[in-house]
């Protein structure tokens, strides 16, 4: 190869200090040196431009139909994992918010039931109050009806002892004018107490 190269160098050296007639004459004799002919070289030329057309129309354009189809698939994978990624960190930020709406409803839930045990525990306890307190004062009415009642038959019945006890002893002494007066003043007299 490095030879080739360089009878190349040495023949266009030797072309550009000869004169434009010879040049065409170096030419022939490059062709000539290399041993190239015109009908090969065509048929070869047309050779090499329907392999490289059948190579383009059957390989290479499949080929690279398939690799650009499989870069736009890659490029719509990684597309759809962004969004994919988005939606996720959407739905991430939407279930935080969620549970915590979620949290906050039920501690407001929480704090209404225990305002509302609250107020109901603070009314039974007045009402409980008020209930003991109309027991109680309705025990201690009956109480003082009960000692009222007592006393007044406590009293009725020693006054009869008084006046039966006074009618013995006085029946001894006493005149029936008499007995009367002092039972009727000793009647008075307890009546009056």
């Amino acid at each position: 190869m490095l030879s080739s190269l360089h009878i190349l160098a040495e023949v266009t050296g030797h072309a550009a200090e000869a004169d434009p007639g010879e040049a065409a004459t170096g030419i022939s004799k490059i062709i000539q040196d290399f041993g190239i002919s015109w009908p090969f070289f065509l048929a070869q030329v047309v050779n090499f431009s329907v392999v490289a057309f059948i190579l383009w129309k059957f390989a290479f354009k499949p080929v690279l139909a398939t690799l650009d189809e499989r870069q736009q698939k890659i490029a719509a994978g990684l597309q759809y994992a962004t969004e994919m990624k988005a939606k996720l960190e959407s739905a991430q930020q939407e279930s935080a918010a969620s549970a915590k709406r979620a949290q906050l409803v039920a501690t407001r839930i929480i704090d209404e039931a225990r305002k509302s045990a609250k107020e109901f525990l603070d009314k039974q306890t007045q009402e409980s109050a008020a209930k003991a307190s109309d027991i109680l004062v309705k025990a201690q009415q009956t109480i003082e009806l009960e000692k009222k009642k007592m006393l007044a038959e406590a009293r009725a019945e020693i006054a009869r002892l008084v006046v039966v006890t006074t009618q013995r002893v006085l029946a001894k002494e006493l005149s029936d004018a008499d007995r009367s007066r002092y039972n009727d003043s000793a009647t008075r007299e307890l009546t009056s107490a």
